[in-house]
């Protein structure tokens, strides 16, 4: 028997899809003949049309991946989409290399290792990419003789 008249008018009533409406399959001629909304309505009230509850998705899966990413796993060569710039961006790795050696070079200034002019050249060297990192800095602080001799 067909009642997908039913079912729309039911779905309507309850506000929802018509897939989610439930028709208690012994009560089938009895909700056949029920056309108008008043006659669906009250077989929603006496329980022979129901709502279906809303199926939900899992998250178990997604939560479990990003539990093991927070722990540092799934990070092998078979994990990597990008090039190396693109998960690093070049602006990126900059800027985090020129703040660790101004800091270094503030550090430096304030217990008196270098004096101001010596503080201002070393500084516009590493704006403009003379040092690839802090320890080549002081390294070439050192051979130049720009560090002041502090034990004496």
């Amino acid at each position: 028997m067909n009642l997908t008249t039913q079912k729309k008018l039911a779905a309507k009533i309850l506000k929802v899809g018509v897939n989610r409406v439930w028709i208690d399959p012994e009560y089938m001629e009895e909700v056949s003949r029920a056309i108008t909304r008043n006659s669906i309505r009250s077989l929603i009230n006496d329980g022979i049309i129901k709502a279906k509850p809303v199926k939900g998705i899992s998250s178990y899966r997604s939560k479990k991946i990003a539990e093991q990413k927070r722990k540092g796993k799934r990070k092998g060569h078979g994990s990597i989409k990008g090039a190396k710039k693109a998960r690093t961006p070049k602006k990126q790795a900059w800027m985090g290399t020129v703040r660790s050696l101004r800091t270094v070079l503030k550090d430096m200034r304030a217990k008196e290792e270098i004096d101001r002019t010596t503080y201002r050249k070393l500084y516009n060297m590493a704006k403009g990419g003379a040092f690839k990192s802090k320890s080549y800095m002081k390294t070439y602080a050192n051979d130049h003789g720009m560090l002041q001799k502090t034990g004496e």
